[in-house]
Parts: structure tokens; sequence; C-alpha cells
């Protein structure tokens, strides 16, 4: 288990992310893509938010990256376009969290989740890391 740090620690922020992301690679024959693609949404968010408290900027609590990604850059950050790709990430957010909204997801979008997940993790823990 991670060291727990205040609500307001860049360190928590990015401990939530990297459990989120551990919850998306615990494949299991018991649960759907979705629900795994729905925690690597999860870590993403919560790792650029990390990024965010770790500037002292404020951020809306909203589940869209791109538009994350995009106030993180209007306030002075650097989003490399490797980073943008998360905004596809931004569906698994809510549609397909609930039967009937989207058909099922496949096992390489599931890949593909973790995939850019776990780079957007790994980019916020050097960011947070460097101060």
């Amino acid at each position: 288990m991670p060291d727990r740090f205040p609500p307001d620690s860049p360190h928590e922020w990015i401990n939530r992310a990297k459990s989120s992301l551990a919850l998306a690679k615990k494949r299991s024959h018991d649960v759907y893509y979705e629900d795994l693609c729905f925690q690597a949404q999860q870590a993403a968010e919560k790792a650029i938010k990390a990024i965010f408290i770790s500037k002292n900027i404020s951020f809306p609590f909203i589940h869209d990256i791109a538009a994350l990604l995009t106030l993180l850059e209007q306030e002075g950050g650097v989003v490399p376009d490797e980073m943008k790709k998360a905004s596809m990430l931004t569906i698994y957010a809510s549609q397909t969290r609930y039967p009937g909204f989207e058909p099922p997801l496949s096992e390489e979008e599931y890949r593909q989740a973790v995939r850019v997940a776990g780079s957007v993790v790994r980019w916020a823990d050097r960011i947070i890391s460097d101060r």
C-alpha cells in the first residue's frame, strides 16, 4: 500500500492515479473491458489533475481529458503531443460504463486504453517528481 498524503498533495493524486492504473491492469474473466477502461480513464484524469495541483493551478472537476489538457496548456503547462492521445479515454468515463450506450469494447481497445493511461501517469509522475 502506498504512503498517504493530504488530499491537496499532488503525491496523493498521483498515487490514486497509479492505483486506478493498477486496477485497469487487473484482467479477469469476470470483468468487462469497459470497467477496466473506466479505471484507465480515471488514472489519466487523476494524473493530469496531480499536475494542476503541483503547479498550484485550479481545475474543474470534469472527466473530459481534452478539456483538462487544453486548460493546462492555457495555464502555461507544456503538453506533449503524445499526451494529447489521452483524450480518447474520455468516452470511458461515462458512455461505456453503462449497458447499452456503446457496443462492448475489444481487447485491442482495452490494451490501447491501458497503454495511453500508463503514458499519462508516467508523464505526470516525472513532472511531480521534478518539483
